[in-house]
């Protein structure tokens, strides 16, 4: 079977490439969409007095993350078709992820902001800034490797879930493993499961490294001292 799985994959760099990059279009959308709704959401529950608030959506998020994808995915294909938009395929897997997604991304958020020093608050208070300044000049800088860390997370975790969603069409890497499942070609699903899981420590890497350059640079000083 080794060898049935090199030979495969000698043989059809170009198929398996393309897969990749639909695999990579669905996870850059999906964790896209999950960071902009995630840390949004975790900027509001992290203001004063929202703690209940807080523990209410980390509640609601954690039980999300317990669902099944299959059922997930079949859930959203009622309601999109119920909606009249396209049920199958692309959509209500990215919408899928983008759900799974919320949870670290969001928790990572909200604890990075409500421990941001105190010190730190009062001293740009002291300069005279608004409390919006506060937030995209003091908290949100200090909370970029917290934050960045749930992402890493929520990438590296929807990276095998998307594999899945090839199971109603939407394609990727995980249409190997399903036709190899169907047709019993068990390098297929090798292949499948070789590429998803270089493709979660690529990202995993390359995510780590941007986590560190967009980190303050007094932040990664202390880190090493």
């Amino acid at each position: 079977m080794l060898f049935e799985t090199w030979r495969y994959i000698g043989n059809n760099w170009a198929y398996i490439g393309r897969l990749t990059v639909e695999h990579l279009q669905i996870i850059a959308v999906a964790n896209g969409s999950a960071v902009f709704f995630g840390v949004l959401i975790g900027i509001f529950v992290s203001g004063r007095g929202r703690e209940r608030l807080a523990q209410l959506v980390m509640y609601l998020a954690s039980i999300m993350i317990t669902i099944p994808s299959l059922a997930l995915y079949g859930f959203l294909m009622g309601i999109l078709s119920a909606l009249g938009l396209r049920s199958i395929g692309f959509l209500p897997v990215v919408i899928a992820l983008t759900l799974y997604g919320l949870l670290p991304i969001i928790r990572n958020t909200y604890t990075a902001i409500t421990e941001v020093d105190p010190a730190m608050i009062e001293a740009g208070r002291g300069m005279g800034m608004s409390e919006l300044q506060i937030l995209w000049k003091v908290k949100l800088p200090l909370a970029v490797p917290v934050i960045m860390a749930g992402l890493r997370q929520a990438v590296v975790m929807n990276i095998g879930i998307a594999a899945i969603g090839a199971y109603i069409g939407a394609g990727g890497l995980g249409q190997l493993i399903f036709r190899g499942i169907a047709n019993w070609r068990p390098h297929l699903i090798v292949t499948g499961a070789i590429f998803v899981s270089l493709l979660s420590i690529a990202a995993d890497l390359l995510l780590g490294r941007v986590e560190w350059l967009a980190t303050p640079k007094g932040i990664r000083t202390r880190g090493r001292a």
